[in-house]
């Protein structure tokens, strides 16, 4: 199991579990994406997640259905984290072009705000599934409109936001695709530039500054 789960019976912050309950319904997704993350969906079972658990599989029936149950509970997870985390930073307030394409960026630089691994486990589930690849398909169009609305509050005219929109999308999914690996201080050498590249006119200092500082506070 990733170091990073931490389950609600051994979370100081969470409420303690009471009666029989050992495990809640979001331990049980919670480990399921860590599953699907590093091994795959054909790796999400309902035994092998009991055993991470220590639970028995009888458990797992007091919160699903059935294993398409859980596996609709891990989409419906996806959608809410990073979908939703998208679309609502894109309509953040922002007072230029330049501060709302930092708050699209935030998205992709922390990761409490948008798990990459989880993104990309997802589409390579879509590959074997027509009914993820239609949530997939979904999902993009949702992210690629609250980025061309956010162009188009900004005076952008509908095609160029289009066009921007899909610019600056795909080029954020290429480069977690692509794995590129480089220090978070280099990769913010190029803020103004990139900030330009997608905007078309130079941002304001301090804008591009505020977003390194919080880059390097809260980046991976």
């Amino acid at each position: 199991m990733s170091d990073k789960i931490l389950l609600h019976r051994d979370d100081p912050d969470k409420d303690p579990l009471v009666g029989h309950v050992k495990v809640t319904r979001e331990d049980w997704i919670n480990v399921a994406r860590d599953i699907l993350v590093t091994d795959g969906m054909a790796e999400v079972k309902v035994l092998a997640i009991s055993e991470r658990l220590a639970v028995s599989r009888s458990s797992f029936y007091w919160y699903f259905k059935s294993r398409k149950h859980l596996l609709d509970g891990l989409l419906d997870d996806w959608e809410a984290q990073n979908t939703a985390t998208i679309v609502a930073h894109c309509a953040m307030p922002a007072d230029s072009i330049h501060a709302a394409v930092c708050n699209f960026f935030k998205c992709f630089v922390n990761p409490d705000l948008f798990d990459q691994g989880l993104d990309f486990a997802v589409r390579e589930w879509s590959r074997r599934s027509g009914a993820v690849r239609q949530r997939i398909d979904a999902a993009d169009a949702a992210r690629l409109a609250a980025v061309k609305e956010m162009y188009a509050r900004f005076g952008f005219e509908p095609m160029a936001a289009d066009a921007r929109a899909r610019i600056l999308y795909y080029m954020q999914l290429g480069y977690h695709a692509l794995e590129v690996r480089e220090p978070m201080v280099e990769r913010m050498r190029r803020t103004t530039e990139y900030l330009e590249g997608f905007t078309g006119s130079a941002p304001d200092p301090a804008v591009a500054q505020a977003f390194c500082d919080y880059s390097m506070r809260h980046g991976s």
